[in-house]
Order: C-alpha cells, then structure tokens, then sequence
C-alpha cells in the first residue's frame, strides 16, 4: 500500500483495549489476559496489531489493566522473544545472533488500572495520541476489515466517530443505520437483527477530550450513544470475516483455522 491514504495511516495510532478480565474464557484467563490468548502459538493481541500493520500502522497504544504485567512482558522482550540469542551468564549479557525479523511497531504499553472501563481507559490513554483521530478497537477480535476503506468512510462523512457494522449475534451491542449515519446504538440487546458493534473504530480526538474523567465510563453506553443521538457516528458495512473470542470454543475454532491454513484475518 502506498501513496497519500498510506501516510495518513502511517501517522495514526491504533488504540487497543487490552485490560477486560475475561471472564467468560477463564480457562485461560486465570493467569493471562484475554488479548495474550493464543491463535496459533501467538496471542491475539499480536494477530489484530499485525492486521492493522498490513495497512501501514505502526504506532500502538496498549490499554493495560488485568494482568497487564504479562503484556508488558511479553513486549519489553519481544525481540528476544523471535531471534536466537547468547547469553553470558557471568555478566548476563545477551547477544542477539543473526538478522531478525522484528515488527517495525512503536508500541505504547498504558496502564490505565485494573478495574476501569472501556471509556474511561481510552480518557486515560488519549495523552499518549499524538494525532487529531486515531484508531482504536478490541484486543480480543480478529476480521479482515479493510482499514484504509475504514479510513476513508470516516473521512468522507466527516463526523467525530465511526464504528465497523458486522452482522449480528444477540450477544453484542446493535446499531440501527440510515443512510449510512447510526441513529442509535443499544448495547447487547435481548432480541433484534441487522447490524452490530464490531469495534474497529475510527475517533477524533476531541471525543474523549470532552469526555469525563470517570474511570467508570463504558464506551459501549457513555461514548457510543451520545454520539449516535447527535448523529455524530458514521456506520462502516463490514460484509467480510469477523470473530470475537469471548469462549473457550470460540478461542478453539480460531485455533483450528489457523492451523488449516484458513485464517482470513491474515493478509
């Protein structure tokens, strides 16, 4: 990908939300956060950063919270993590041997606290945003959404917010669209059909400038709402793969496209 749309992107962060306990997936969740879950020997915090890099992302910023410790670890040591090394035990000096091939990723690792919501770790993370819109999303769902058409549809709507529309389950929060403006968005609605809250989100700045400072602030009731009433949330139609892993089946069948070689979240 090249030319103008490539270095706006390139100039953008991708904000991730990385601090949920995960309850529902406490198999592996006891010990880990959800994002540090593994697809196929790589967690999927590492499988959305790398999709958003495909377009030409390279500056991350990472919402700790629950077991951010594993996360931070995980990044302090990520070039020893994927090249082979010598270790002098007597002075514990480390040598990497050979080339790596090391993701050219900036990646600011957040702590946001363990028990603030998704709204409020976003308040707390837009300091480290130096841009005036940047990208933001879960770090427990992988698709194959075309980030630069995402920016586009943002920019051509020219309103505060868009969110990534993926067809439904009952479970995630549903927004009704009308010409491609949401008009409201109801978060994890008991019954309904159409569309729904896929994340991968675009924001201006100036959204959670505004914002409370509330830890307590969910984006899902507090941002994306308000947004939706004041017609300030453009819709971005994602017909293509999506998948969130909130279980243990969920995290097994990722697992299992992965390792047929079908993993349309990849490009």
């Amino acid at each position: 990908m090249s030319g103008p749309a490539a270095s706006k992107i390139a100039e953008m962060e991708c904000v991730i939300l990385c601090g949920g306990l995960g309850t529902r997936l406490r198999e592996e969740t006891e010990f880990k956060p959800k994002p540090m879950v593994e697809i196929g020997g790589r967690p999927i915090l590492w499988h959305i950063m790398r999709h958003y890099s495909s377009f030409g992302v390279r500056n991350f910023v990472l919402c700790l919270g629950y077991k951010g410790e594993v996360i931070r670890d995980y990044f302090l040591n990520y070039r020893f993590r994927n090249a082979d090394v010598a270790v002098t035990l007597a002075d514990n000096n480390i040598e990497i041997l050979g080339q790596t091939n090391v993701d050219d990723w900036r990646v600011v690792l957040a702590d946001t606290g363990p028990e603030t919501q998704t709204g409020g770790r976003i308040k707390r993370a837009i300091k480290h945003v130096r841009g005036k819109r940047f990208f933001a999303t879960y770090g427990d769902g992988v698709s194959n959404v075309d980030i630069a058409t995402l920016l586009d549809v943002h920019e051509k709507r020219g309103l505060e917010a868009t969110v990534t529309a993926v067809h439904p389950s009952s479970r995630y929060g549903e927004i009704d669209i009308q010409e491609g403006t949401v008009h409201t968005f109801q978060e994890k609605p008991q019954v309904g059909q159409g569309w729904i809250n896929g994340g991968f989100f675009v924001f201006e700045r100036p959204v959670f400038e505004r914002a409370s400072d509330n830890p307590k602030m969910v984006l899902e009731t507090d941002i994306l709402p308000p947004l939706a009433q004041s017609r300030q949330l453009a819709a971005h139609h994602h017909d293509g793969f999506w998948q969130c892993m909130d279980t243990f089946r969920e995290m097994q069948m990722l697992n299992e496209m992965w390792q047929s070689g079908r993993a349309p979240w990849l490009r």
